[in-house]
């Protein structure tokens, strides 16, 4: 998606086939499995597919250009990945042109391979960028804690970096990355297409 394209409702625009829209957003939703370089666009045109819009359909095809010329992509698990947890979060503050909610990004990997992912509109409206990122660190850092808990039920000695009420423990570590190196920013808004290459090859 163009980082100059935004959806809204558009109610005066055309309407369009309900059926099919719905049938394209079903299809893109179950890709969203196994391609989250395309779960942040999927998601923002799922939420019209109640009253879809020749401009939201307009939104939804050029995702289907994009996975026809991407057909390799997919995620790769190397039995040789260490067990060490890592977690990137991010937050487009008041991103969504309806109600002004951000939307919180998060990935979570296992040594260098992606297994956890959502992008999403966080609950209620976030009055500052500070407030929005710290949502969605929290919910990175409760999936985070939850992964730590199910390797464990197996056995399994993980160490992981996490957030910010053990800090003082010791416990946390929180790294500041810059965005252009950020892998959650692939969750939260339009990128350019040289940043979203980038990015992509990094959630293998």
């Amino acid at each position: 998606m163009s980082t100059n394209t935004a959806l809204d409702a558009n109610e005066d625009g055309e309407a369009m086939n309900q059926k099919e829209f719905l049938g394209m957003i079903d299809s893109l939703l179950y890709l969203t499995a196994i391609r989250p370089d395309i779960q942040f666009v999927v998601c923002l045109c799922a939420r019209y597919q109640a009253s879809a819009r020749t401009s939201h359909h307009q939104a939804v095809k050029p995702i289907f250009r994009y996975l026809k010329f991407t057909p390799e992509l997919g995620l790769w698990y190397s039995s040789g990945s260490s067990l060490s947890l890592r977690g990137f979060s991010d937050a487009d503050h008041a991103g969504c042109r309806i109600d002004r909610k951000s939307m919180s990004g998060t990935c979570q990997l296992l040594g260098t391979s992606l297994v956890s992912w959502s992008s999403r509109n966080q609950a209620s409206v976030s009055l500052s960028t500070t407030e929005a990122e710290y949502i969605a660190a929290a919910s990175c850092y409760s999936q985070l804690l939850w992964m730590k808990a199910t390797l464990s039920d197996f056995g399994l000695n993980v160490r992981f970096h996490f957030l910010r009420d053990h800090y003082e423990k010791g416990d946390i570590d929180l790294i500041h990355v810059e965005t252009q190196n950020h892998l959650a920013d692939i969750l939260t808004k339009p990128l350019e297409f040289s940043v979203l290459l980038r990015l992509r090859s990094e959630l293998r």
